[in-house]
């Protein structure tokens, strides 16, 4: 298992739960998962952003701004809900790793 199996849905979760607190683009997404410790490409964020948009968890527009124009990303309702429910997982995991320990 390579380290983007084991990380992929973390990495979902992050980009959902910035996208619950205002929209994001591709390279700001990058840029902040990488402070988390996330190296990501734009081979691999954009399939990304592209799956939770087809699941319905995130919306999509283009955006100009100057000269150059983004795609830009807003979560769904679909896709709060989905991260409400992850957070509960999320809880009930971090506990039994922590207990564990």
């Amino acid at each position: 298992m390579t380290d983007k199996d084991l990380y992929g849905g973390l990495i979902r979760l992050h980009i959902l739960h910035h996208a619950s607190e205002e929209p994001i683009f591709g390279l700001g997404i990058i840029e902040e998962l990488r402070r988390h410790g996330y190296e990501l490409s734009a081979g691999t964020l954009y399939p990304m952003l592209h799956g939770l948009e087809k699941k319905g968890y995130l919306t999509s527009h283009h955006e100009r701004t100057g000269r150059r124009e983004r795609r830009v990303y807003a979560i769904t309702e679909q896709g709060r809900i989905a991260l409400a429910e992850a957070r509960a997982k999320v809880k009930e995991l971090f506990g039994e790793m922590i207990e564990g320990h």
